[in-house]
C-alpha cells in the first residue's frame, strides 16, 4: 500500500505523512499523560537502582548504540528530500533543530512513563510496551493504543520510503545507480521506479525474523556511511574553502560526530562480527557492482543488449 501511494502521487505521500505523524504525537501523548499521573502519585518504585547488575562493558555499547539510534533515526531523512523543500537552506536546518527537540523530549517522557508502571525486566518480556503499559492503566481505552502504534510505524515507513526513493533517484541521476532509477513518471511526477526497486529488497528483510540481528547489520552500513560523508565533510571546509555553504556549524561537532560513528561501526566488528561482518560483506558487494555497470564504459554488445541499451 506505501508503495502504491508513493508511486501514485507525492502530494498524497506529503499528506498521509502528516496526519500519521500527527497520530504518532498523539499516541505519545496517550501514554506520557497517565505516566505524569502516576509520577505525582509517587509511582517511583522502578526507578529505585535503576541501573544495578547491568553489564555496562564497552563491548556491548555499539550494540546499544545502534538500537537506541534506531528510535531516533528520522532526522537525516530529511536531507533526502532537499529539492522538494521550498528555502531548504533556512528550513532544513530549524526543522530538524526543532524536531530533535520534539523527538527526544517525547521519547524520553514516554520511557519514564513506562518505568512508573513497568519494570526493568517486565519490560524487556513484554512484546509490545506501549500496549503492556496501557492494558494496566487505561481499562478498555487500551484498545486504541495499538492503533495508533500501527498508524505510527505506518507512518515511518511511509516517510522512509519516501525519502530513500530520493535518494536513489539522485544517485542515478548522478550516474552512481542504474540510469533508469533516475526516471519519473510522465503524468504522476513520481519517482516511480526508484519506488518499485525497494519492494523487493523490503521483502527479502521480511524473511529475516530476528529484529536485532536486522538492526545489526543494517545499522553498520548506515553509521559507517554517515560518519565517511560527516568526515568527507570536513574534507572538503579545508580542500574547498570556496564553496557555497548556506549553513556553517563549529569544526569541532562534526569532528565528534564523525569520530563517534566511526568509533562505534569498528568496535561493533569486534563485539558482534556475524551480524556486522555480514553488513559489510553486503557493502562490499557495491563496489564490483559499481565498477561492472557504472564505470566500464567500453561492454560487450551482449551485456548492453541484456541492460537493455
Amino acid at each position: 500500500l506505501v508503495m502504491v501511494l508513493n508511486s501514485t502521487s507525492v502530494s498524497w505521500s506529503a499528506r498521509i505523512q502528516m496526519f500519521l505523524t500527527f497520530c504518532k504525537l498523539v499516541a505519545i501523548l496517550i501514554i506520557v499523560v497517565p505516566g505524569v499521573i502516576q509520577l505525582i502519585k509517587g509511582e517511583t518504585q522502578h526507578f529505585k537502582n535503576a541501573f544495578a547488575g547491568n553489564d555496562a562493558s564497552v563491548m556491548g555499547l555499539p550494540l546499544a548504540f545502534y538500537s537506541g539510534m534506531y528510535a531516533y533515526s528520522g532526522w537525516f531523512y530529511l536531507n533526502f528530500v532537499t529539492e522538494e523543500v521550498e528555502n531548504p537552506e533556512k528550513n532544513i536546518p530549524l526543522a530538524i533543530c526543532i524536531s530533535m527537540i520534539i523527538v527526544t523530549v517525547g521519547y524520553v517522557l514516554t520511557n519514564v512513563a513506562y518505568f512508573t508502571t513497568i519494570s526493568a525486566g517486565e519490560l524487556l518480556l513484554s512484546k509490545a510496551v506501549a500496549v503492556t503499559f496501557s492494558e494496566r492503566l487505561m481499562g478498555n481505552f487500551s484498545l486504541a493504543v495499538p492503533v495508533f502504534v500501527a498508524l505510527s510505524c505506518f507512518g515511518s515507513m511511509n516517510g522512509g520510503i519516501f525519502a530513500v526513493s530520493r535518494m536513489f533517484f539522485v544517485a542515478s541521476r548522478e550516474g552512481h545507480l542504474p540510469e533508469i532509477l533516475s526516471m519519473i513518471h510522465v503524468r504522476k511526477h513520481t519517482p516511480l521506479p526508484a519506488v518499485i526497486v525497494l519492494h523487493p529488497l523490503t521483502m527479502i528483510m521480511l524473511f529475516n525474523g530476528d529484529l536485532y540481528s536486522l538492526l545489526n547489520f543494517l545499522s553498520f552500513a548506515r553509521w559507517l556511511f554517515i560518519g565517511l560523508v560527516v568526515a568527507g565533510l570536513i574534507y572538503l571546509r579545508y580542500k574547498r574553502p570556496d564553496m557555497p555553504r548556506p549553513f556553517k556549524v563549529p569544526l569541532f561537532i562534526p569532528a565528534l560526530f564523525s569520530f563517534t560513528c566511526l568509533f562505534m561501526v569498528a568496535l561493533s566488528l569486534y563485539s558482534d562480527p556475524v551480524n556486522t561482518g555480514i553488513g559489510f560483506a553486503i557493502t562490499l558487494t557495491g563496489i564490483p557492482a559499481y565498477y561492472l555497470f557504472i564505470v566500464w564504459d567500453n561492454k560487450p554488445k551482449w551485456f548492453r543488449k541484456l541492460l537493455g541499451k
